[in-house]
């Protein structure tokens, strides 16, 4: 049988991702794990796909404008391919339309070959009416997303994330000093750049796939950091991770340990402590207790493994949110938040913090932090907790903001409980 093409992997993936509502990342991952593509293949796959869901109400948009009436959900797929290749990709045009039309059905193949002869021939005109239509539409966010960032942060920052989150995201590393240092890395690694921000992070072009390997490096974006740092790990100290899957803070505060000490590191998910216990590992921390533990109910006794440690010197509560300050890298978040989600999660994450803040200990720390950009879950939320913990100190808080850092988005706040 043979292999599909990095196109048709695409458009079967878009179609899934439609009826199955799963995550894009998953979805598009199962596709290539399948496919014996070349490397070349694998990325044009990757662009394909990420680039319609980036680009989804402007794509359709210009649909609506070469055809008013009622078009069926596959049919409409392949034209998302067709017109993100001619109005977004180098593809030659006549390359885009030919390939496209042979991923249809024999009687879809009609009506795409004419939709896409028009929109090239129409180029011009379909660029102009789009730059008439309001932000949602020309940077493909929702409404009342793009409403709410206005409201916020102002017109120009606003558009400024929109055009932020469309674009591609940087691969950034950080170097694991548990295992070389910043100069060695360099030397090993002549190709990545370092990040003149921060002396722990370098930019690469391709996955590093040996520096992964050997636990040289860690991925992951420098806002990453701001929490960590916050929390000012010290060694010999007991600090819980409470949200810790992946584990890349966790990784990092062993590091600023030194490797000494003890972190006890949960999560509510138990098919993501594995990836945990894989990356410390690889990172050669060896400070890290992992257990499954949903903070949210309150009900069930805290497990022997975290009380037997307790109370903490520090804790991180890296909550989960809304993610809408890195929807550079998670594509579909976007099309999944709904305006309901900002009340419902600030209630999770509340009471997460409630959870932790009955095992710091007198003088410790605790920083709460997420990779969110709404105030719900962010300013709004710590004020919550020191309503009602009113012996709790804010020290700090720090954001992240895209259009400002140029770096992924993220909150972090300090407190401690005072002696």
């Amino acid at each position: 049988m043979a292999q599909p093409s990095a196109r048709r992997i695409a458009l079967a993936a878009l179609r899934r991702w439609r009826e199955e509502k799963r995550f894009a990342d998953s979805i598009i991952s199962e596709f290539l794990a399948k496919a014996e593509l070349t490397y070349s293949d694998r990325a044009f796959a990757l662009e394909l796909f990420y680039g319609v869901l980036r680009n989804l109400t402007l794509l359709d948009f210009w649909i609506g404008c070469l055809r008013s009436s009622r078009i069926e959900a596959d049919l409409r797929d392949v034209l998302r391919l067709g017109l993100y290749q001619l109005f977004f990709l180098d593809t030659a045009q006549h390359a885009a339309v030919y390939e496209t039309v042979e991923l249809a059905s024999k009687r879809q193949r009609a009506v795409i070959n004419a939709m896409l002869r028009a929109a090239v021939r129409q180029r011009e005109e379909l660029l102009n009416r789009a730059d008439a239509r309001p932000l949602s539409v020309r940077t493909s966010h929702p409404q009342w997303i793009v409403a709410r960032w206005q409201q916020h942060f102002g017109a120009k920052n606003a558009e400024e994330l929109c055009r932020w989150n469309n674009l591609p995201p940087p691969i950034y590393g950080r170097i694991n000093r548990l295992k070389i240092n910043r100069e060695e890395f360099l030397q090993l690694y002549p190709t990545p750049r370092p990040v003149a921000r921060n002396s722990d992070f370098v930019e690469f072009d391709v996955l590093p796939a040996n520096a992964l390997n050997q636990g040289h490096c860690y991925i992951q974006d420098p806002s990453t950091v701001i929490a960590c740092q916050l929390l000012d790990p010290q060694p010999a100290e007991k600090i819980l991770d409470a949200c810790a899957a992946p584990g890349g803070k966790t990784g990092y505060i062993a590091q600023l340990m030194k490797n000494i000490g003890t972190i006890v590191a949960c999560d509510r998910d138990g098919e993501r402590l594995p990836i945990l216990k894989d990356n410390m590992t690889r990172l050669g921390v060896g400070i890290v207790q992992s257990l499954r533990h949903d903070w949210t109910r309150g009900r069930i006794p805290i497990p022997k493994e975290i009380a037997s440690v307790a109370p903490f010197d520090r804790i991180l509560v890296d909550a989960p949110c809304s993610n809408t300050g890195v929807m550079r890298r998670r594509i579909d978040v976007r099309w999944r938040l709904r305006p309901g989600d900002l009340t419902r999660m600030p209630d999770e994450q509340f009471a997460i913090t409630r959870s932790a803040i009955s095992l710091l200990k007198p003088g410790g720390v605790l920083v709460y932090s997420t990779c969110s950009l709404e105030t719900e879950e962010n300013e709004q939320l710590v004020a919550r907790v020191l309503d009602q913990f009113p012996e709790m100190r804010l020290t700090d808080q720090e954001f992240c903001l895209p259009f400002r850092d140029h770096f992924d988005g993220a909150f972090a706040a300090r407190l401690i409980n005072p002696a």
